[in-house]
């Protein structure tokens, strides 16, 4: 097939729009859907100058996703002194795992010129996530632990490094996933939580002085499309599925995802749409806090919980009651 834009050969045909297109024209696309999701999410402050830029910082993991956002975001802003882009990467403790992508991680930071920081769960935590796995106090799946020692990390090194904006590269097939769980889970507080937090615009958020707001550009981009681009661009990601990897549902989801956007082109991007509008009426509800119990400070690392501990130091303390 030849490129819909230029009549060279296409290197993809995108079902949801019909378009083929050949690898420059493909590149420019992915480029400007995460141009244009800056603007609309009001991502670069009016307030931001070169006196005074922003701070964004990327999480940085060497997968295909957020190796690719850390391009674009660079080759948008390297010009730009209203903005400084670094990168942070989070050293779980998975062995054969982790080393190789941090490596990409290295290889493209050097390549980009960009500062890059790396923290890992043993330096912090003293646990690997291989122990964790082995021991697994909680009866849960590995990502589940993961996924909140990650969010810990990033939160307290996103406020260490001054960062302004916390962004992380999550594409279009894992937030439309997300969406439909919390629609089949039926937790509406919770849709207007992810709206509030990651998904609406900057100037609609609710007051954020606890913590440092995220942003996902990469969100209107498919996974294959993000994919595709890191091997056209030749970047190097490492892209390879961590061996503890085992939420249930969420792969449930993915093929149930997969099987409506083969059969009805466009799912995802519906399901988004529709998401974010009702979840902006859900936030007008619960997105200000309206119900929720106080803020504290959790009495042995100081984040910012609802509890005594917050759930990361309960559970780094499980680990080692084991």
């Amino acid at each position: 097939m030849d490129c819909d834009k230029c009549g060279r050969e296409a290197v993809m045909h995108a079902a949801y729009s019909g378009l083929h297109l050949c690898e420059e024209h493909f590149c420019r696309s992915v480029d400007k859907r995460v141009r244009r999701r800056v603007r609309e999410d009001d991502l670069l402050s009016s307030s931001a100058t070169p006196e005074n830029p922003e701070t964004w910082l990327v999480g940085l993991s060497g997968g295909k996703d957020s190796v690719v956002l850390t391009k674009i975001l660079h080759e948008t802003f390297r010009e730009d002194p209203r903005v400084e882009i670094l990168a942070l990467t989070i050293h779980e403790g998975i062995e054969g795992y982790r080393d190789e992508s941090l490596e990409a991680c290295e290889e493209l930071a050097a390549d980009l010129d960009l500062r890059h920081e790396v923290v890992t769960y043993e330096e912090e935590f003293d646990l690997r996530m291989d122990d964790v796995v082995d021991k697994d106090p909680e009866n849960m799946a590995a990502c589940a632990y993961c996924g909140v020692f990650r969010r810990d990390l990033l939160s307290k090194y996103a406020e260490e490094l001054d960062a302004d904006k916390l962004l992380t590269g999550h594409n279009l097939d894992d937030e439309a996933e997300t969406a439909l769980m919390n629609f089949l889970e039926g937790d509406v507080a919770q849709v207007a939580k992810h709206f509030d937090a990651s998904l609406a615009p900057f100037d609609e958020r609710s007051d954020q002085d606890d913590f440092v707001p995220r942003a996902k550009p990469l969100r209107d981009v498919p996974e294959k499309e993000v994919a595709l681009y890191a091997q056209l661009e030749d970047l190097p990601a490492h892209i390879t599925e961590c061996p503890h990897s085992s939420e249930a549902y969420r792969a449930e989801i993915q093929d149930l995802m997969l099987s409506l956007e083969e059969n009805h082109p466009g799912t995802r991007h519906s399901i988004m749409a529709g998401y974010e509008e009702l979840a902006a009426l859900a936030a007008e509800e619960f997105g200000a806090g309206e119900g929720d119990r106080e803020l504290g400070e959790c009495e042995r690392c100081g984040a910012s919980t609802t509890r005594e501990l917050c759930r990361k130091c309960s559970l780094v303390e499980a680990v080692h009651a084991v």
